[in-house]
Formats: C-alpha cells, structure tokens, sequence
C-alpha cells in the first residue's frame, strides 16, 4: 500500500528564513556581551577560594582567555566556511553526521543558553538587592529543597520573561537593546577600573601578595572551569551566522576582535579587585564587584556601583536569549526538533517559539539550581562541547580539504590541538574532583543521545543538506 502524500501547509507553516541584518558591529558587540558579565562579577571570589593565590588568579584568567582565543580562531574557519545559524549544530552535522550534531543542539538549549541564562539572571538579582534575602522554600523531600521562591529567584525569573518578550518582539528591538546595554556595561567596567586605581581609597600595599604554597592541578582545573563559564560566548556570533552580513569577512573579525577585547578586560578588572581586597575579604565572595567598589570608593558609591553592574548584566542576559534560540531554529528545520521551533514569525522575524521556550526552561532552572554547582555543570559540559567542534574541524581538513575556507585558523593543527588538549585536562581533573558535576554532564549528553533517537525514527524528512540560512 502507498504511503499517503502530506497535506499541503499553509505558507505560516512553512519555515522560512532569517535575514541578514547584523553589521560587524553588532556581531562583536554580541559576542562582547556574552562573555562579560555573570562570571567576571561573580567568580573571581570562588577562584580565589580555591586557589588561595592571586598570582595564580591572574595567570588563571590569561590561560583561560588563551583557551577562549584559540577557540575563536578556531570557529572563526567553521563560521566562515559555513555561515549558517547554529553554531556548533551546523558545525557537527557537517563534519560527524546528525548525531553528534543533535547532541550539540540539545546541550545548547540546556547547558549552552538556558543554564547561563538562568545563572546571569540570579547574579542580577544578588547585584541589584544584595545577597542577603529570606528564602521562602515551597518544595521539600527529605529536609532538602527542590524548589524555593525568594525576592532575589523572583526579580530573575522577571528579567527574563521581560527580555524574552523584548526579543520576541523583533530583531531590531532586541539588536538595538542589545547594543545599549552592552555599551553601558563596557563603559562601566572602565569607569570601574581607571577610577578604582586613580581614585580609589584602597589601602597602599601590593596588589598580588602571594600565599607560600600553589595550588594543586586538580584546584587549577576546577579554577579553569570556572572561568571557562566566565569566558564562554566567545562562540556567539556563530549561532547567528545566518543574519551576519558578509559572514566570510564579518564573522571571523566579530569572533577574534571581541574575545580580544574581553581578555583585557578581564585581566584589568581582576587586578582592580585584587587592588581593593585582601585576600580573605574577596575570597568564597559572590557580589565581588560590590565589594571592591565599596572598598574602594565608599559604602554608597560602592552601593551604586553594585546597581549599576546589575543594569550591566542585563547585556548578558539579552545577548544569550539572543543567541540561543538560533541553535534550536537549525534544528527544527532538519526535522530533530520539534517543529514549531523551526518557524520564523511571519511579522515579527523572529524564532518566536523558541524563545519563548528558552526562557521557560530558563526561568525553571532559577527555581531550582544552586549558583556555584550551576556554574561547574555549565563549563564542563561545554568544554565537552566545544573540544568536539574544533575535533570537527580537523575532521574536515581532511575530509574537505578544497571546500572553499574564506578564512584558515592561524597556527593550524597547533591551535586546535592546544584547545583540545586544554579542555581534556580540564574535563579529567573536573571528573576527579567535582564527580557529581561530571556525572550530571554525561547523563545530559546521554540524554541527548535517547532523544535523538525519538526525534530521527519519527516520520519526518530531515534537511540534513538544508540550504544555508
């Protein structure tokens, strides 16, 4: 018996394309605001903690920029060559197939954006009210809770209905905020550094003033998962590669320029805490910025500064609703996602569905995640992540060694196998001494793997070949 032919869609149903609207500009921008934000104002105090060394913070922060950097480089080549939506997703489809291409698509929505997401929200709400708030458990078992409500998990899940909306709304509301935001954010963290060592009331004594012992390898890697949370989003401008103009040119130069840019300020910013703070005042703290700002220049200024890096944060916020919902828009349209999240509103332009679905996942991850085991989950799974693209894009080298490459990593094959080999340390030492973290971060990419299956054995005609956004 003949298999019966689909009903033909109305033209709503059918998904279309995204536009290319997004200038160099705004490309660097976003990869900018991605990166600066929840982990430079929150992890430096946690690092501190572990490594109970300020040479070693600083020279963690430059080998995770160094780390950041050469995976620029490195997606800057996947992004030229293939400058579609998706980011990783469209990498891996291209160089290992679907599967590891779906996994990829599935840790976006869950570790790459919903979890960042959810964390930058909290870090907001500690920033702008301070961490001192009642908890209101409403969910227990066992004397643990599962659940829990309290002023500053409200104010987040509020900042990310109201920005999803926004970027529901249109790209050019959610582009333009977006800008906003990120200048105001770069502009403070300048203001922060030049004013805290021109005019700051910091104590005259050395700014590194080392402990007599280093820290360990395994305190060195779980270091470097944190500030691989801190410096993840220099990736971003691959997820909308399919709305850059000129993305041979344009990408590569969003990529390198904007993670260049935040190495430096990271490295400025560090020292300016490390300025203002002692040791035992800054380490296991989580408003560090708060902090320094007060030591530096007085308890209410210190209050103002506190405010206005949660204003900051919203950037970071915006830049990955952004972002995310690219990932999930590419897969959808080769039939491994549900379809609705394939479809770009007729009016709005915009992913709409999957947006919304982001920040539903987003706003559930804020009621139920502790701050510091979100952040260790987050950069283990996507140091996972990231060392399978740039394996993909060795993989291609040789498999496609005359497709067209408007631009090649500098430094090639020792590049990518710097960033490779760095990640794998990180993961191994994360495994040995965060094995819960480990664990929930294969059990994710296992997950992933069962709903691959569902997802490929329905009938529906995947696009692997689909034509590029």
């Amino acid at each position: 018996m003949s298999r019966p032919e689909p009903l033909a869609s109305s033209q709503s149903d059918q998904p279309q394309k995204l536009a290319r609207r997004i200038g160099l500009i705004s490309a660097t921008v976003l990869v900018v605001a991605n990166m600066v934000g929840t982990g430079i104002f929150t992890t430096s105090g946690l690092i501190l903690a572990e490594l109970g060394s300020p040479t070693a913070l600083l020279l963690c922060w430059l080998l995770g920029g160094l780390f950041a950097l050469t995976g620029a480089l490195c997606y800057a080549e996947l992004g030229a060559m293939l400058p579609r939506a998706g980011g990783e997703y469209v990498y891996l489809r291209e160089s290992f197939g679907p599967l590891p291409a779906f996994i990829s698509g599935w840790i976006s929505l869950i570790v790459g954006f919903s979890a960042p997401i959810a964390a930058a929200a909290i870090a907001f709400a500690t920033y702008l009210l301070g961490a001192n708030q009642p908890d209101w458990p409403i969910i227990e078992i066992g004397g643990q809770t599962l659940v829990s409500v309290s002023p500053i998990t409200a104010l987040a899940c509020a900042a990310v209905i109201l920005l999803s909306l926004a970027h529901y709304h249109s790209l050019q509301m959610g582009q333009g905020m977006q800008n906003l935001l990120t200048s105001f954010k770069i502009g403070l963290i300048l203001t922060f550094i030049i004013g805290g060592f021109w005019f700051g009331e910091a104590s005259i004594r050395p700014v590194i003033a080392d402990s007599t012992t280093m820290p360990s390898g395994g305190q060195l890697a779980v270091a470097l998962i944190f500030i691989s949370f801190a410096y993840s989003g220099w990736n971003a401008a691959a997820y909308v590669g399919g709305e850059i103009r000129q993305p041979e040119r344009n990408l590569p130069l969003a990529l390198i320029i904007g993670t260049l840019l935040v190495i430096l300020l990271y490295v400025l910013l560090n020292l300016t805490y490390l300025y203002a703070l002692p040791v035992s005042a800054m380490a296991g703290v989580l408003d560090v910025g708060t902090a320094a700002a007060t030591a530096l220049f007085g308890g209410e200024i210190g209050r103002l500064f506190g405010i206005a890096i949660a204003v900051g944060l919203l950037s970071v916020i915006s830049a990955m609703i952004m972002a995310g919902p690219r990932v999930y828009y590419a897969m959808a349209r080769d039939g491994l996602f549900f379809r609705r999240f394939g479809r770009v509103h007729e009016v709005r332009e915009t992913p709409a569905q999957a947006i919304l679905f982001q920040g539903a996942i987003a706003v559930g991850m804020i009621l139920v995640a502790a701050y510091d085991a979100l952040l260790i989950y987050i950069g283990f799974t996507l140091s996972l992540m990231a060392m399978l693209t740039v394996l993909g894009l060795i993989a291609l080298r040789r498999s496609q060694p005359k497709r067209p490459r408007p631009y090649r990593v500098l430094g090639y094959p020792f590049t990518p196998w710097l960033f490779i080999a760095g990640n794998l340390w990180i993961a191994i030492y994360t495994i040995v001494n965060r094995p819960m973290a480990g664990i929930v971060g294969v059990a994710t990419l296992a997950l992933g793997a069962i709903l691959y299956q569902l997802f490929s054995n329905k009938p529906t005609e995947i696009r692997a070949a689909a034509a590029p956004d």
